[in-house]
């Protein structure tokens, strides 16, 4: 029964019921080079996209109206164009490019049918240690993850206290490109990003590609084992989320410990608040972690308090960064 003095609203519901269609549509026009082609030409009949791009006209119609209609096209008589967030964020080469990180988003898609499946079970519907092992895979997931980092990272480096710092660790840094945006600001700042051999095979390639001006260095070595270099002013995380929630609290501690005095810890990761369950967009991350990892978690900005004040780190704040980013950023400080 309802509770009294509140309305039940049918249209949230059926809002929920076909929301899939808008991000099957995205995902189609970007794997089918729809952004790409009108980015190039400009403007196009459906007819003509058809053709270039081997469609079928009818469908292709289809296709783009649904693209009009939720704001990704632009549509004048017969002819379609790029809307600016689309091409701002869905052509392949634009610096706030975010196709790999659609293409990612398309591959976990097919799994959320199997929700009621984990659900049941308990267990990942596909482990990543699975894919992990493939070079192939490995190296995708952080081009993907570099190309996202590129999009949303500039205006979150500069939210960091990086003045007169001069020697930073990036813990589980992936492809190094905090580490590589934030060398460019601070040029002065030594950055070294610690993962696993793996991971840092394929990231030393992404950084040496920028050129020799980046003052980022790399260090192969199982993060969660191995003890981290000792004199930092600033250590920080960006991917938290993928480690066993037993293991967070013991990272944090490490990277306090090998804080110079008043140096800084960073934890830049999706979270929640205390109810978990807000933003919800976080709370949807939580179920898709568990849904393809055995050990990943979304933890709430109270439990990251906790764990920091644990480590002996004070003066603890945390904000909600703005979009396009999901993340939150929090900080402890090692006392003087």
């Amino acid at each position: 029964m309802v509770s009294p003095g509140r309305s039940s609203d049918p249209n949230r519901i059926s809002s929920l019921i076909t929301a899939f269609y808008r991000s099957a549509t995205l995902f189609a026009a970007t794997e089918l080079g729809i952004f790409t082609e009108l980015s190039r030409v400009r403007t196009a009949s459906a007819a003509l996209l058809a053709h270039t791009l081997q469609l079928n006209v009818r469908c292709t119609t289809l296709l783009l109206d649904a693209c009009v209609a939720l704001g990704l096209l632009e549509k004048d008589g017969l002819y379609y164009r790029n809307s600016m967030d689309a091409e701002t964020y869905l052509v392949p080469g634009r610096p706030l490019d975010l196709s790999s990180a659609i293409r990612a988003s398309r591959e976990v898609y097919p799994l959320w049918m199997s929700v009621p499946t984990f659900v049941r079970t308990g267990m990942p519907v596909k482990p990543a240690a699975d894919s992990e092992n493939d070079p192939e895979w490995l190296s995708a997931q952080l081009l993907a993850q570099h190309a996202r980092t590129l999009a949303i990272g500039r205006p979150i480096i500069r939210r960091l206290d990086l003045e007169h710092r001069k020697k930073l660790l990036e813990v589980g840094g992936g492809p190094g490109t905090y580490s590589m945006l934030i060398s460019l600001e601070y040029p002065r700042l030594l950055c070294t990003v610690l993962d696993r051999p793996e991971v840092i095979k394929i990231a030393a390639g992404i950084i040496a590609q920028q050129g020799p001006l980046l003052h980022v260095a790399t260090l192969a070595a199982d993060y969660l084992t191995t003890p981290f270099p000792a004199g930092n002013d600033v250590v920080l995380f960006s991917a938290l989320h993928r480690e066993p929630a037993d293991q967070i609290p013991v990272l944090i501690r490490r990277a306090a410990e090998s804080l110079n005095p008043g140096g800084l810890v960073y934890v830049m990761d999706i979270m929640t608040d205390e109810t978990r369950t807000v933003p919800p967009a976080a709370a949807l991350f939580a179920l898709n972690m568990a849904l393809t990892s055995p050990h990943g978690c979304v933890f709430s900005h109270v439990d990251l308090q906790h764990w920091m004040e644990q480590a002996g780190l004070q003066d603890f704040s945390v904000e909600v960064l703005p979009p396009p980013a999901l993340h939150w950023l929090a900080r402890g400080r090692k006392r003087p």
